[in-house]
């Protein structure tokens, strides 16, 4: 096998936490370190973080890495953007972007290469992650965890995000490396020059994003444009996900009212992030004709998550006004976006579509729910289509 040069980059935040165990996983590669370059964006941290790194400057200076670059910011540039800010530091063929609550199998880069190396269209690696609580990763139990975190990104009808097998055991789903809709960003793995391929506007990760939803966006956008995605299951790291650790599902009664209290763990400026970015995804990247197709389950997921954050979230309903602030900006860039697309609408849908129920049946309490989202949304209909013959004077 070649021993192309690969980057290492990894931008924190405060990461005091979990800096030690990621450090020592990169570290810990398999992979000759002469071929590693590995670069560390500090994002102002205020805990113990930057003096951590700076005590084990000396060991990696030790092994050997073919450079090594600590970057103390006071300004934070956010996740992705600081992801590519490091690009201007990185002359790797292939670019490993690092979370600091990710822990990498020591074979991680080793393995990676190897699937990129064999077939050259390959373009960016999804490993299999799974899940980790931090009282497993102080007692060093966290490699025997076999419940998936993430196979990487698909989305349903509805255009719910989901991380494919997240909290299902590892089995068939995980065991089978084939193409897929996007790496999610925990820990991608990117042939440098697709990503160079992604530019809009002078931009790899949307600016304006600033915390989450870039991932997908630029998973998306990589796909549009030709870009093969692949999940690899001989590629392993482990993931601390802060928001949940539950089996995915699309119920609106599970997924939303069974979550009130794991969401309320999450800071409402993430949610409200979730809520916007995901948005300003679609529209950046959704074909018209494949939302006109999925259009009724579009609508009756978005009066779902609605009501819901009117009962118990309203901090995110303020988020409108970013999203129709960025709107105009959003689609002059998914005019370039599409512009340069590679994949007609028909095979990124089939990609994109996920069947997160695998044949399970539905709870006869989710049927009689889907049964009052269809008498309330033909209330409204009525409702709207007697105020315009109101209002035009046929009645």
């Amino acid at each position: 096998m070649s021993t192309p040069l690969t980057t290492i980059n990894l931008v924190v935040l405060n990461g005091e936490k979990y800096i030690r165990h990621c450090l020592d996983g990169i570290l810990a590669q398999t992979y000759p370190k002469e071929f590693i370059e590995f670069n560390i964006l500090d994002n102002g941290s205020t805990d113990k973080t930057k003096g951590v790194i700076r005590d084990f400057g000396f060991r990696i200076s030790d092994l050997g890495f073919a450079r090594f670059n600590f970057i103390e910011s006071k300004f934070n540039f956010g996740m992705w953007p600081g992801q590519e800010e490091l690009l201007k530091h990185s002359n790797g063929k292939y670019v490993l972007c690092v979370s600091v609550d990710v822990m990498i199998d020591p074979h991680f880069v080793e393995q990676a290469i190897a699937v990129c190396e064999t077939d050259p269209e390959i373009d960016a690696i999804q490993a299999k992650v799974y899940q980790y609580d931090y009282a497993q990763l102080t007692e060093g139990s966290y490699k025997n965890n076999t419940i998936i975190d993430t196979c990487g990104f698909a989305m349903t009808r509805e255009r719910k995000v989901v991380n494919i097998g997240h909290g299902k055991p590892d089995g068939d789903i995980a065991s089978e490396q084939k193409v897929i809709f996007g790496v999610e960003g925990a820990i991608p793995f990117f042939k440098r020059k697709a990503l160079e391929g992604c530019r809009i506007d002078g931009w790899i990760w949307d600016h304006d994003y600033f915390w989450y939803g870039d991932d997908l966006d630029l998973a998306w956008r990589m796909t549009l444009f030709g870009y093969k995605q692949v999940y690899a299951p001989t590629v392993i790291a482990w993931h601390d996900r802060s928001t949940t650790k539950g089996a995915v599902n699309t119920y609106f009664l599970a997924d939303y009212v069974q979550r009130r209290k794991t969401r309320r763990r999450i800071p409402i400026a993430k949610r409200r992030l979730d809520w916007s970015n995901t948005r300003l995804t679609i529209i950046k990247n959704d074909y018209i004709s494949n939302i006109l197709i999925d259009l009724p389950s579009i609508v009756i997921r978005e009066i779902n998550v609605q009501g819901y954050a009117g009962l118990f979230e309203q901090g995110v309903l303020l988020e409108w006004e970013r999203l129709l602030r960025l709107l105009p900006r959003m689609i002059r860039r998914r005019n370039m976006i599409i512009r340069h697309a590679k994949i007609g609408a028909g095979p990124i849908r089939k990609l994109m579509l996920v069947d997160v129920h695998e044949k399970s049946p539905k709870q006869s309490s989710e049927y009689m729910w889907r049964l009052l989202q269809i008498i309330v949304i033909g209330f409204i209909l009525t409702g709207l289509s007697y105020l315009g013959l109101r209002i035009f004077g046929f009645t």
